[in-house]
């Protein structure tokens, strides 16, 4: 019986005008952890789809356990073994667990009565095996983000399938609770002759979890790496044909006059945080998941309500009570959802770029200058390099960093005088973060003041001037950033309530 649970040869896939996959190979053995790394548009989802049976390659074969397997549909593939997690968690908030792991194949008791028992027992024998204690009964709106995709994942083996596939795991999860999942993974895989895909755009990840590393680029197989015979910039170089002498841009501080000061702020969860932002610089938030970054984020745009404390751009006191408030004293704020919170998806790029703008290009009579909007916004394609066929084009349709590009550029355009990017290079590739790391430097340069959220610490410390770390609701420390290490980061981070309190250097 052949050593390799999986093997694609010469897969070749093209759509009107495009050909995807040119002469693809894939090979997992039994036991194995092979990450999937390439930038967005690099063919991942296309491989991951002839795959999985979604489309049918135009050339090429697959073989499963060493025979030679055509998938008709995803239910072939799941009959073989082989499982998708999807980036996108797909579930069902008022079902409880156990029916979100059995939908669509519910155990039937002789009278053709569900049989919760049975599915109770049958989803607790996964989560054993996968050493996670759930409980089947509690409904899938209680549980956390990580609790989720742990359930996706127990959906998945409960096929008994000797196949994984994991289309970023991790993207919605914070630092603690991703590696607990990282770990689950390799204590599933050791030992056992289950195999794993994995794809993830945090390169950190895949030196923790993988045993080799496949590059993809511009739809063709570049290399194949033993993941202890290489390193990041190897990687990078591999992904985007080049090398990248600076992934993170590194132009120096020109911080100026105080643009944000945060006087004491609470709100039914965040508790007196105080600090402040200059021009031109970079003030990173730290946090654990829950700490209360995002509750800052939106407090400072308008979202949640002041209970006490003061806001103040450029030294006036401002009544920031809603976001349309916030725009107009001059916050703009990212979110870390840039799906469901900052695009509208039904429309094309060019209408997303001027949400926050439009009344400047409505003329007398109500009519827009539409020569001016497709000005403006091809100036904005040129200025943070969006990839897209044109303005007309559908913003769906773009990858997840050409996304967060036109997102970007519908707040810039409203000249603001302070930006909050909450999680900006979430789920992208590392040519779409090198070009939004340019961008945070060229707003510096421009002398705003940018506040960046990210579960990230190298991400934090390479752009940042100072690193504002929270917990419980509360400022824990507020770091210089010279010389700084993850291990001050997070000895702040899990600090717990009666640790008082606030470190500065």
């Amino acid at each position: 019986m052949s050593d390799y649970a999986l093997r694609m040869r010469g897969i070749t896939k093209s759509f009107p005008g495009v050909k995807a996959l040119d002469d693809v190979n894939l090979d997992v053995k039994k036991g194995e952890i092979v990450a999937l790394l390439g930038e967005n548009g690099a063919g991942k989802s296309t491989l991951i789809k002839v795959m999985t049976g979604i489309y049918q390659p135009d050339g090429g074969e697959i073989e499963i356990f060493g025979e030679k397997t055509k998938f008709h549909n995803p239910a072939d593939a799941l009959e073989k073994g082989l499982s998708v997690i999807h980036q996108e968690l797909t579930y069902l908030n008022e079902l409880s667990v156990a029916e979100n792991i059995f939908v669509g194949r519910l155990p039937h008791n002789r009278l053709g009565w569900v049989d919760w028992k049975d599915m109770a027992e049958k989803s607790n024998e996964v989560f054993r095996r996968m050493n996670v204690d759930i409980n089947p009964k509690a409904l899938m709106s209680s549980l956390s983000t990580a609790e989720k995709q742990l359930v996706e994942i127990a959906k998945a083996i409960s096929y008994n399938a000797s196949i994984l596939v994991m289309d970023e795991p991790t993207a919605a999860l914070g630092n603690e609770d991703t590696e607990k999942l990282l770990r689950l993974v390799r204590e599933m895989v050791t030992g056992s002759e289950l195999s794993v895909v994995y794809i993830s755009h945090r390169l950190s990840e895949l030196f923790q979890i993988a045993d080799r590393v496949v590059v993809l680029r511009d739809g063709q197989y570049i290399a194949a790496k033993n993941i202890s015979e290489t390193d990041e910039r190897e990687l990078i170089s591999l992904m985007v044909g080049r090398e990248i002498e600076s992934f993170y841009s590194t132009s120096a501080s020109r911080a100026g006059d105080t643009v944000l000061e945060v006087k004491s702020i609470s709100t039914d969860f965040l508790k007196e945080v105080t600090f402040d932002v200059h021009k031109g610089e970079i003030v990173g938030l730290f946090g654990l998941m829950g700490a209360g970054c995002q509750e800052i984020a939106e407090a400072l745009f308008g979202v949640g309500r002041l209970a006490s404390g003061e806001i103040s751009i450029e030294g006036k006191t401002r009544k920031i009570t809603s976001p349309l408030a916030a725009l107009e004293n001059g916050i703009a704020y990212l979110p870390s959802e840039r799906k469901s919170d900052g695009l509208v998806i039904t429309m094309d790029v060019q209408s997303n770029m001027i949400l926050t703008t439009l009344k400047e290009y409505t003329q007398t009579l109500g009519w827009i200058n539409t020569k001016k909007v497709r000005r403006n916004c091809e100036d904005w394609v040129g200025k943070l390099t969006i990839r897209t066929p044109s303005l007309s084009t559908n913003i769906e349709s773009l990858s997840g960093g050409n996304q967060q590009k036109v997102a970007l550029a519908k707040w810039l355009s409203k000249n603001p005088k302070v930006i909050i990017l909450n999680g900006p290079t979430r789920g992208i590739d590392v040519g779409a973060k090198s070009d939004i790391y340019t961008a945070m430097r060229q707003m510096c340069d421009l002398g705003l003041g940018v506040i960046m959220i990210s579960p990230e610490m190298p991400e934090l410390i390479a752009m940042c001037d100072r690193i504002a770390v929270v917990s419980g609701g509360r400022m824990k420390a507020i770091l210089k950033n010279e010389g700084l290490t993850q291990e001050t980061i997070m000895s702040y981070a899990v600090w717990r309530d009666g640790h008082e309190d606030i470190s500065r250097s």
